[in-house]
């Protein structure tokens, strides 16, 4: 299988948002966006996995949350370098996905993600009962450092470009894989795995590299998310959070590459301006995105990739042509 080159409207496509992400910073509020970018991260790492192969995890909170303890710790305590203490979170992230991913890969449907699950909420109690965690009060206080031990990540502008320079290196990573010979197999796997089986392709192999990568570039987002906010806590690993990255995937377009980012700056940003509304928020949040799972099923980047299919293909030979009306007086 060989991947196909992208087309001159994606190149194009893909200037014309990096040029906007650049100026980004300059008009809307840099901390905002630097949540954005890593919920969109961890998006993203989640629809690698549902999207491409199948496999509905919700247990993906495990290592986004762990990555970022992971991190807080050692740049905290250890006084590592930044980048170098996310690349440890990632790596852990990753340790725990290929053992988790051995478990879960056994099993199918609601009993995987069932099992996602379970793991991660043993990960949850250990986070809570573990002593470098810091129980409910988490890891404060995390200095971001300076990156090569020159570049002060103090500065909120300098820290953003930073953050958007992982999430395009996470991106390119899973855009590479999903267009790559392995992307191809996954895409076959998840939509007949007894065929894919048939013509020799060791799906369970696949399936368990596939959910390696999906943890690891979650981890990512996590620890890169423990730096911005200076902070790791419950709520990283947390049930609710293993929901929230299900939304955000629906939201925006499930099994679409730009899907997952859309769908985490939709929710990061109606969590953002209506913070105001207190306890109402949660309510207003869960009708919105009833709204959106029902009007747009594909979600919002997958609607308006069928729309642009549907106007811009060329009617097949052969198709009805809509009957000419009759002038006047005929």
């Amino acid at each position: 299988m060989r991947a196909r080159a992208p087309s001159r409207w994606n190149l194009a496509l893909a200037a014309v948002l990096l040029a906007l992400a650049v100026m980004a910073p300059f008009v809307f509020y840099p901390v905002f966006l630097m949540k954005a970018l890593c919920f969109a991260l961890f998006a993203c790492a989640f629809n690698l996995l549902i999207g491409y192969v199948g496999l509905l995890s919700f247990g993906h909170a495990a290592y986004f949350g762990s990555a970022g303890y992971i991190t807080a710790h050692v740049v905290k305590v250890w006084g590592v370098d930044p980048l170098l203490g996310i690349l440890m979170g990632t790596l852990v992230a990753a340790a725990l996905g290929t053992a988790f991913g051995w478990l879960a890969i056994r099993r199918q449907g609601i009993y995987f993600a069932m099992v996602t699950l379970a793991l991660a909420q043993m990960i949850y109690f250990v986070a809570l009962q573990a002593k470098f965690t810091g129980g409910e009060d988490g890891i404060q206080a995390v200095p971001r450092g300076h990156l090569f031990g020159v570049i002060d990540l103090g500065n909120s502008l300098t820290m953003y470009y930073f953050v958007l320079a992982v999430f395009l290196v996470g991106f390119a990573i899973i855009y590479r894989t999903i267009h790559s010979p392995f992307g191809q197999v996954l895409k076959a796997i998840r939509e007949n795995e007894p065929r894919t089986i048939s013509l020799g392709y060791k799906t369970d192999r696949y399936k368990l590299l596939a959910f390696i990568l999906s943890a690891a570039l979650a981890g990512l987002a996590g620890s890169t998310k423990s730096i911005v906010f200076q902070l790791a806590s419950l709520t990283d690993v947390h049930w609710q959070m293993s929901g929230e990255v299900v939304l955000m995937t629906l939201i925006g377009g499930l099994g679409t590459t730009l899907g997952p980012v859309v769908g985490a700056f939709i929710s990061t940003g109606l969590e953002q301006y209506l913070a105001d509304s207190g306890s109402w928020i949660t309510v207003i949040q869960g009708a919105i995105f009833v709204v959106c799972v029902l009007v747009f099923r594909r979600g919002v980047v997958g609607e308006i990739i069928h729309l642009a299919r549907r106007f811009t293909l060329p009617r097949p030979p052969g198709a009805a042509q809509p009957a000419a009306r009759a002038a006047p007086g005929e």
